[in-house]
């Protein structure tokens, strides 16, 4: 089998279906005049308000200026303003002290912008705005005036200028015993910027403080909020155990349960999986994901009944109002119960329900060749062979035959020809089926070699890296088998997770200097640190994922060669009851007429594949055993 090129890095991170990211134009006006004075009010250095007015851009009209004028502000602010007449960058005055802007941008001869050049920014927003918590109800102590005034900038949605402000106070660690609300209202400025990883990074900051904090409750609800965003769970499943139940936040408790029951899940505590699964609200999107893990826990209980009343429920709910990604999501989910509980009808020797429950799976679903492949497995079992053959064939249209990765569907289609002693075919495909799988065995066998030690381990960034990010990588795995595993849920969520920070750079980059290479920069180091952490545990799961399929595709060529041993054993068979019997070969060539009910219309097959025949297709082989 030739080698084929790597194709996966670009067409497959897009299938983690992304948020997309917008960059928002429209201008804005410069820090306004009042919002000015309230920082002059406050006590705020010259120089700190003429950066925050070079950082919210614009220019100032005379009357604006005269408006600065009237209130009384300092002759430095006034010189700045006076300069920026017209859009132009201001030139802060020797005498004010203020900060010189880096790399300004240059006269383009088009107007400056300000917090409307980023994501998310001004006028998009509705008028119901989470701005966190406040004084009265939240009973936050004041803090010094800097900090209150970028408090306020925040909530005047200047998200920009707030978050330049506060990220300069936390650098130069100005206000120590305030550090949890700077870092707070930092976070949240740029989680209202879209720079959703930029944000986790500083809310995690406050939650990693503990519960006692303040702020705690309010952070977390927000983590677990851009987890759902970038649907990577990996941040809060690395320390939901640490934190005691009973000091969820109401807000994000049904979340919090549902991890700390994915966790526990994980390190086989069954019972006290099943106990926060079920602490999960009927009302919460994660309820059908509740409900899906204990039907799965039952399961490996062998409580069979329990199981299927829990995959049921799953099937039986309604889907949430919810993003479209989720939404789809769900009703994956849904018909992945319905293979459940057909898997489990099967293990009890039920093919006629297994079946049934087989066939309600949804035609649009991303399971539904997964769920006619098994199905084809309950129509074997059931000895109708013609059916099997015809749901082995819609596996292998070319709707599916790239984009679903089935070996086992090829050794079920050889051992269907088996029984109808169809010999000859049965050794062409197993013999076709070696010659594709053997290569991609030796190349898993040697790939994971280089990675069984705990050295190798470490190194499982570049594993991921190998495939997902070498462009000069050739494969014999095919394309297929990386979007089976884009499937896995963790490996998935991080490369979704890795696609947005890509945007998320790409809208920093956009900003001016003065922003871009202050904020900016360092949510830009946070991104590279994390990027290689984030690549390491999806190259950790790619290698887990990768192990087992080493080992299925194993048994597969194991069963091929048993098989095509069979079937030597069965010819020799069939050459010695032709030999003794003649009338064999002249009643073969003999026309067989057959009839179909009347309520189905034959359309004999002519190489050419409908849309609205899939999943309809059966075969009309006779039986060759004699």
């Amino acid at each position: 089998m030739r080698a084929k090129t790597n194709r996966f890095f670009s067409p497959l991170r897009s299938v983690a279906l992304l948020v997309g990211l917008s960059v928002t134009t429209t201008a804005q006006a410069e820090l306004a005049c009042d919002e000015i004075m309230t920082m002059v009010g406050y006590g705020i250095g010259d120089s700190v308000i003429i950066q925050a007015m070079q950082a919210a851009g614009g220019g100032y009209t005379p009357e604006q200026v005269q408006c600065l004028v009237d209130g009384g502000a300092p002759g430095p602010v006034l010189a700045a303003a006076e300069a920026m007449q017209g859009g132009a960058a201001a030139t802060p005055p020797p005498s004010g002290g203020a900060m010189t802007r880096p790399d300004p941008t240059p006269d383009t001869g088009e107007e400056d912008l300000g917090d409307d050049l980023f994501i998310g920014g001004g006028d998009d927003f509705s008028d119901t705005v989470d701005n966190g918590p406040e004084d009265e109800a939240f009973g936050e102590e004041q803090g010094p005036s800097e900090v209150e005034a970028f408090v306020q900038m925040y909530r005047a949605r200047k998200y920009l200028t707030a978050s330049k402000g506060l990220f300069d106070l936390l650098q130069a660690d100005t206000y120590p015993e305030h550090k949890s609300k700077i870092t707070y209202y930092l976070a949240k400025a740029l989680y209202d910027l879209e720079l959703y990883h930029g944000a986790q990074y500083y809310f995690k900051e406050v939650v990693r403080q503990g519960p006692r904090n303040p702020y705690f409750k309010y952070a977390l609800p927000k983590l677990v909020s851009i987890a759902q965003i970038n649907g990577n769970d990996a941040e809060l499943l690395s320390f939901v155990e640490l934190i005691p139940p009973e000091q969820f936040p109401r807000q994000a408790k049904n979340h919090l349960s549902y991890l700390m029951g994915r966790k526990l899940y994980e390190q086989g505590e069954l019972t006290e999986a099943l106990r926060f699964f079920q602490q999960v609200s009927p009302r919460s999107e994660l309820y059908m994901r509740s409900k899906y893990f204990e039907g799965v826990i039952h399961n490996e209980r062998s409580k069979f009944k329990s199981a299927v009343k829990a995959f049921r429920d799953v099937y039986q709910a309604e889907v949430p109002a919810t993003d479209e990604r989720t939404a789809l999501e769900l009703k994956d989910l849904q018909d992945l119960a319905l293979i459940n509980i057909a898997r489990i009808y099967y293990g009890l020797e039920r093919f006629e329900n297994a079946d049934n429950y087989y066939s309600l799976v949804d035609r649009g679903s991303l399971y539904w060749p997964q769920s006619l492949f098994e199905r084809s497995w309950a129509t074997f079992m059931q000895n109708d062979l013609n059916l099997t053959l015809g749901l082995l064939l819609t596996t292998r249209t070319p709707y599916y035959d790239d984009r679903e990765f089935l070996p086992e569907a090829t050794v079920l289609r050889g051992l269907t020809f088996f029984s109808l002693c169809e010999y000859d075919e049965v050794e062409r495909l197993l013999l076709d089926f070696e010659d594709d799988y053997q290569p991609m065995k030796a190349e898993l066998r040697s790939f994971l070699a280089e990675y069984s030690t705990e050295e190798g381990r470490a190194l499982a960034d570049q594993a991921f890296e190998h495939y997902f990010e070498d462009a000069d990588t050739t494969s014999t795995l095919n394309e297929s088998f990386f979007l089976h595993l884009l499937r896995n849920r963790d490996i998935a969520g991080i490369v979704r997770h890795m696609d947005m920070m890509d945007e998320e750079e790409i809208a920093i980059d956009a900003q001016k200097a003065v922003w871009r290479d202050t904020v900016g920069s360092a949510i830009k180091q946070v991104m590279e640190r994390d990027r290689q952490r984030y690549k390491r545990r999806a190259g950790l799961a790619m290698l887990r994922e990768m192990t087992q399929q080493y080992a299925y595709i194993s048994d597969l060529i194991s069963q091929s060669e048993i098989v095509r041993f069979e079937v030597v054993d069965a010819q020799r068979l069939d050459y010695q009851y032709r030999a003794s019997n003649p009338l064999i070969e002249s009643l073969e060539e003999r026309t067989v007429d057959f009839a179909t009910s009347r309520d189905i219309i034959y359309w004999p097959f002519n190489g050419e594949f409908w849309d609205d025949e899939l999943g309809y297709y059966r075969y009309t082989e006779n039986t060759s055993c004699n």
